[in-house]
């Protein structure tokens, strides 16, 4: 078993503080959906005050670092970057649905060194660190051995109402005709996750953000897979695409990717 590294620890410390508080309000959900109260405001709340317990605990540690956060922005400090999400899988949360992940990730030199994905509904804690390989609850992550698409679980994410994506569908249909079926979790940092745990064999998605993701990325890569856009480019810090997978199928579905007609949608 790998000793978890100091940075981890505290990251750990600071998810698992905000999680317990996260999944009180997970609790409520239930709640206020039967009795038709106003669950946006409650979600946002629960956003905010997770972030806040987030932030209260890695700046005590780390108070000179910057920090990008989904919802406060950034906050300037040094070099060092800590990057945050109070909530991936918000919609998944205002509906109760268990797959949510709290990220916070660490930057430096325009590498991610370290991070964290805690699901505190499930109390999966997953973390990686450069170097010392992707865990999750104290075991070992590998990435799956599959090579034969046919065979193969891909994780994608689907734009929401208001990000259509021109031609889409055709880029959708690239893949799920050839794989074994397509799995949208509804939280990036949770699919990565998985992919890294080889529970899926490739996760894509379009036009996130780097919270979304930092964490997962060197989950994955720590854990034996790569990480590119679905172009084929090499992935780094401002891309907005994402593929993940291991390196046995990481070709033949770019290819597959590329074959479609996506576009974006500028209007």
């Amino acid at each position: 078993m790998q000793i978890q590294p100091a940075i981890i620890n505290i990251f750990e410390k600071a998810v698992r503080k905000a999680g317990k508080k996260l999944s009180r309000d997970f609790g409520e959900i239930e709640n206020l959906q039967i009795q038709s109260k106003n669950i946006g405001d409650f979600v946002t709340n629960a956003d905010l005050n997770t972030e806040r317990i987030l932030l209260d605990t890695l700046q005590y540690y780390y108070p000179k670092s910057t920090y990008i956060s989904e919802e406060k922005g950034k906050i300037d400090g040094n070099d060092e970057i800590i990057v945050i999400d109070p909530i991936d899988g918000t919609t998944n949360f205002i509906h109760g649905i268990p797959m949510i992940g709290i990220v916070v990730s660490k930057i430096v030199d325009n590498e991610i060194t370290d991070g964290v994905i805690f699901n505190p509904i499930t109390n999966e804690f997953f973390w990686a660190s450069k170097g010392k390989g992707a865990w999750c609850n104290n075991k070992r992550l590998r990435v799956s051995k599959r090579d034969i698409l046919a065979d193969s679980v891909i994780g994608i994410g689907i734009p929401h109402a208001n990000r259509t994506y021109e031609n889409y569908l055709d880029e959708i249909e690239q893949i799920t005709t050839k794989c074994s079926g397509l799995r949208r979790m509804g939280a990036a940092a949770i699919d990565l996750a998985y992919v890294a745990s080889g529970k899926l064999d490739a996760f894509w998605e379009r036009n996130l953000n780097l919270w979304d993701v930092s964490s997962g990325v060197l989950l994955v890569r720590e854990a034996g897979g790569k990480v590119t856009e679905p172009s084929g480019n090499s992935w780094n810090l401002l891309s907005k695409d994402i593929l993940a997978s291991n390196s046995n199928l990481h070709k033949i579905i770019q290819e597959n990717l590329t074959k479609s007609n996506f576009t974006l949608d500028q209007d």
